[in-house]
């Protein structure tokens, strides 16, 4: 059925693959890419082993680059899918940083817009009792981290001007800037500097909107995106809408890139997925930690009581990263007119309302 609707073309073929794997009733998977048994229009990519050191991959949680499987989509040229890289037990550090420590100011998140400031100030805090307790009911009434959609770091998109902007700005996490940093210089992009990320929240009603990544002001640097969590499908298309995406696997740990002519193409995640091993947790989210890190290591270990939380969560969640570089070297923002800061807290109440409205994940009913 999917091969049937990809054939069609024509108006919107995007939207209608998108449906198709939105349903519920179980459709065909057959048309799905699996990297884990690459074929077909899979082909291995080569990267850049020597641009990043064993010792600096291991401090950002990674493997050797000479270990990584990476792999490339015909017709797709700089797209780049990356299996799972990440050292035993370093997933369990990005998974909480993006539970416990992102989300806090000065950091931007959707719950801004229904709640004053100082409710959302330790998310974590007011939400790990409950969800440690919580059952398997869904009628149970949800913590504050379950209504997390979205958190915006360094330069925070603004939904309505769709713009960043040089007074809309909080510091970057460096250890995460640490980590985009070595997978991009992997991937041939030596230099990159992370500057803006959106972080999303998924959970399995949860799907995100067809769209493409071009507000950023220099489109010659990578998209980074990271997986962690339950699996999900993610659809990769053309410049048009008209063009029938390809459908793909994303499961934990998993790293997708897009460069080049894939930069600038209309994506979208229309499901998210059980893990396909059948268990509560993928495999390699249960894998401890080395209790030897390197000197230098950008990862901390977690303690028991944090990871049942981040555990819980995950049960019924999928979390992604996505990282971008919005400015070349030595680029400023445009001039703008009519900024002063009445204009940016306007600015900012938009960013949350055309984020609710338009690019939102679709909620539960309560």
């Amino acid at each position: 059925a999917a091969a049937a609707l990809t054939r069609e073309g024509g108006e919107d073929a995007f939207r209608r693959l998108f449906r198709f794997y939105r349903q519920r009733d179980a459709p065909d998977f057959r048309g799905v890419v699996d990297f884990s048994v690459p074929g077909g229009q899979v082909f291995r990519s080569q990267l850049s082993i020597s641009s990043v050191s064993d010792q600096d991959a291991c401090r950002a949680g990674l493997q050797p680059v000479s270990q990584w499987k990476a792999y490339g989509l015909n017709g797709y040229p700089g797209f780049i899918f990356i299996r799972n890289p990440f050292l035993p037990g370093c997933q369990r550090h990005w998974v909480k940083q993006c539970l416990k420590l992102y989300p806090q100011k000065p950091s931007v998140c959707n719950l801004d817009l229904h709640m004053a400031p100082e409710k959302t100030i330790d998310l974590w805090g007011q939400s790990k009792e409950q969800l440690r307790r919580k059952g398997s009911s869904k009628w149970e009434p949800r913590s504050l981290l379950e209504k997390l959609r979205w958190v915006t770091l360094g330069y925070h998109y603004n939904w309505e001007t769709k713009k960043y902007s040089a007074n809309h700005h909080t510091p970057f996490p460096s250890d995460l800037a640490f980590l985009s940093e070595q997978v991009a210089a992997a991937c041939g992009f030596q230099g990159f500097q992370a500057q803006a990320g959106i972080l999303n929240y998924y959970h399995f009603d949860s799907s995100l909107g067809i769209h493409v990544d071009e507000s950023e002001l220099d489109h010659s640097r990578p998209l980074l995106s990271f997986s962690f969590g339950q699996s999900s499908i993610f659809l990769l298309g053309g410049l048009k809408r008209e063009e029938a995406p390809t459908a793909m696997f994303m499961h934990s740990g998993d790293i997708m890139v897009m460069s080049g002519f894939s930069r600038l193409l209309y994506h979208a995640v229309p499901r998210v997925l059980p893990n396909p091993e059948g268990t509560a947790l993928p495999s390699c989210l249960d894998q401890a930690l080395s209790s030897d890190l390197p000197v230098g290591s950008v990862i901390e270990h977690s303690s028991d009581e944090d990871w049942q939380v981040c555990a819980k969560y995950l049960q019924s969640s999928r979390i992604n990263m996505t990282i971008r570089q919005v400015l070349a070297e030595g680029q400023k923002f445009p001039e703008e007119s009519g900024t002063n800061a009445k204009g940016q807290a306007a600015s900012e109440h938009g960013h949350h309302q055309e984020n609710s409205r338009a690019k939102r994940h679709k909620r539960n009913t309560d």
